[in-house]
């Protein structure tokens, strides 16, 4: 009998020890799970993107779409067109996303927070941080133009750099990067704000 009651307690003693080691490896479990879940939430965080609708001004036909898009640190911008005029279009960001006046005009200048000339993207000699440059328009009016840069951000609330509150513009003409501080590219197509 003595033996019998020390086998039940024995057996007692391992379940006990079996449920506790099994407590600590579901809750050591549920501290992985968690840890994930804050790394996909990161991830979520870092990741922005926004869509703008152009819309014609000056009598043209041209429409389209620009999309943002922001991941690490890098922006990456494309833009797709039709209704436009056979030929090249600069493209440009300009200071407000407002495009309320029929020639695109309440948009304000180039977006320039750095005060640099007006000159060819990445250019030693300067540009504005607006200045995007040309693109082709095909016979049909069809165009599109893709870019990436450091130099922006959607949202950050860095002046230098954020791009939100901002307009696109497409230009009737071609920028000849010269031209100060326009670049001579003559009148404003289409227009798009820059907001959430």
């Amino acid at each position: 009998m003595k033996k019998l009651g020390l086998l039940i307690t024995a057996t007692a003693i391992l379940a006990f020890v079996g449920c506790k080691n099994e407590k600590k490896d579901m809750d050591n479990a549920e501290e992985v799970t968690d840890s994930v879940q804050v790394d996909t939430t990161a991830e979520k965080v870092e990741s922005k993107s926004i869509s703008v609708t152009m819309e014609p001004k000056s009598g043209s036909t041209a429409v389209g779409e620009v999309y943002f898009t922001e991941a690490n640190g890098i922006v990456k911008m494309e833009a797709k067109f039709s209704g436009l005029t056979a030929g090249t279009h600069a493209i440009h960001l300009h200071e407000k996303a407002d495009c309320s006046s029929d020639d695109g005009k309440s948009s304000g200048g180039h977006w320039n927070p750095t005060h640099q000339k007006h000159g060819k993207w990445g250019d030693d000699e300067g540009f504005h941080k607006g200045d995007i440059g040309n693109f082709e328009a095909d016979a049909n009016g069809n165009g599109k133009i893709a870019m990436q840069t450091d130099e922006w951000c959607i949202g950050c609330g860095d002046e230098k750099k954020d791009i939100l509150g901002k307009a696109i513009i497409v230009h009737d003409g071609t920028d000849d990067f010269v031209s100060q501080p326009t670049g001579d590219a003559g009148g404003r197509v289409a227009c798009g704000g820059i907001i959430k």
